[in-house]
């Protein structure tokens, strides 16, 4: 039973880091609510007497944002204008025990893996019946979809394994499930996310099985556009492309992080591949979906990096001529395999290499958008801002690719598909007009 005190309460969740942290806020939200507590995401009405701070734990930038917004949740603790303060996510699970003392007025920590426990603190019942009863901080018309949680690779950099655990794939049958049921609350884009997509049914089916996993989920009605973010490229199962290609709703787009190019670099990275692999891998990803979207991130400033890894990283960004680029500094970790090298490259310097790709980059970006003019294209509304319509082609995803501005006066219900001729093209946007 909850107490009557309980029944005011109000929680807000702010959530910090990537989409995955996201669906975990929006998974907390769903069981509060179906607890009977009132929840919000990202209040900024300050109604509210309890806030869950989701952390991200990923690199120092991230870090240092996630200890802000705990120590702005507490600050207006003091001030008496929240009554608790509970800290959830990636950075509380990597470093609870430092932060228990540096941060006392914290009401209670939590790891990545322990809804249960924060539902205690809230007097609430953990449903498992709640598969896919989320509330969604997304507009209604997209969400994330995570498949899998955890990762089992060793990249020298990386730390998620240490906040997330080995991996773990959800059935396909629960992916499914949870498709339908996003699907029926007026979903039409699902991004698939995981740690590692293409690791997807190893652990439980004991072969890949994404292809399969993407079979079942295009044949979802109402499902519009299916996304795949965070490839793996080692060991990459070719047959998640043949599928893509055969089926009209999974779109030509895929997240691939690469993080370098130089065989030093990846070998220093542990990263399971060289150089020619990527190149071939490549080539067998537009030879099988001709005009696939290929996105990746970039680490620079990695230890050990020279000027010539850099400038082969340029020269390979303009040999393949890749569609996205996203870059990260090097970030040292301490528990990662990278940690016991000397990490001799300022931050200044890392920040000046990755400025110096993004312009090969961009100007790649801004030839390839240029050749989209006069060409139509299939747009997704995703919000009015300043008068303007604002989407994306199914070559776009949100927040970090290309956005559509469209032009004209006439209403377009959001989250709507409308096909958009494309009049101008910058270096990351297009512009165009409605057609029929």
């Amino acid at each position: 039973m909850k107490s009557k005190t309980l029944k005011k309460d109000k929680v807000n969740i702010i959530t910090l880091g990537c989409s995955k942290n996201l669906v975990d806020s929006e998974v907390l939200s769903g069981q509060l609510n179906a607890n009977g507590i009132k929840v919000v995401h990202e209040n900024e009405k300050l109604n509210h007497n309890i806030v869950v701070v989701n952390t991200c734990g990923f690199i120092d930038k991230a870090k240092e944002e996630s200890i802000n917004t705990i120590l702005e949740q507490v600050e207006l603790k003091r001030e008496g204008r929240l009554d608790k303060v509970y800290v959830t996510g990636c950075l509380s699970e990597r470093y609870r025990h430092d932060l228990l003392n540096e941060i006392p007025e914290v009401d209670a920590w939590f790891g990545t893996m322990e809804l249960p426990l924060i539902l205690k603190q809230f007097n609430a019942d953990y449903k498992q019946e709640l598969i896919g009863e989320r509330l969604l901080a997304t507009p209604k018309h997209y969400a994330y979809l995570k498949i899998s949680e955890g990762c089992n690779r060793t990249c020298s950099f990386c730390a998620i394994p240490l906040m997330r655990g080995n991996h773990v794939s959800k059935t396909i049958e629960e992916v499914v499930s949870e498709a339908k049921k996003l699907v029926s609350m007026g979903v039409k884009e699902i991004m698939l996310i995981a740690q590692e997509l293409t690791y997807y049914g190893l652990d439980i089916y004991k072969k890949r099985a994404l292809s399969e996993l993407l079979k079942h989920l295009s044949d979802v009605p109402g499902l519009t556009w299916i996304r795949l973010h965070y490839a793996y490229p080692s060991k990459f199962p070719l047959d998640i492309l043949d599928v893509m290609r055969e089926r009209d709703n999974i779109c030509n787009y895929l997240d691939m992080p690469l993080q370098h190019i130089s065989n030093n670099m990846l070998k220093a990275m542990k990263r399971q591949m060289d150089k020619q692999e990527i190149y071939d891998l490549i080539g067998a990803i537009r030879e099988t979906v001709p005009g696939i979207c290929l996105r990746t991130t970039l680490i620079t400033g990695f230890p050990g990096e020279t000027r010539d890894d850099v400038e082969e990283l340029k020269s390979f960004l303009e040999d393949v001529r890749l569609d996205r680029v996203g870059i990260f500094t090097y970030s040292h970790e301490e528990n990662t395999s990278a940690y016991e090298l000397e990490d001799l490259i300022p931050a200044e310097e890392k920040e000046a290499r990755a400025q110096e790709i993004m312009e090969v980059q961009q100007e790649i970006s801004y030839e390839k958008n240029q050749e989209k003019i006069g060409q139509t294209y299939k747009v997704l509304i995703d919000k009015k801002e300043a008068g303007r319509y604002l989407g994306r082609t199914e070559f776009d995803s949100v927040e970090v690719d290309n956005e559509v501005v469209i032009n004209g006066t006439d209403e377009l219900p959001i989250g709507d598909f409308v096909n958009v001729k494309i009049t101008k093209a910058y270096d990351y946007d297009l512009e165009g007009e409605v057609v029929a």
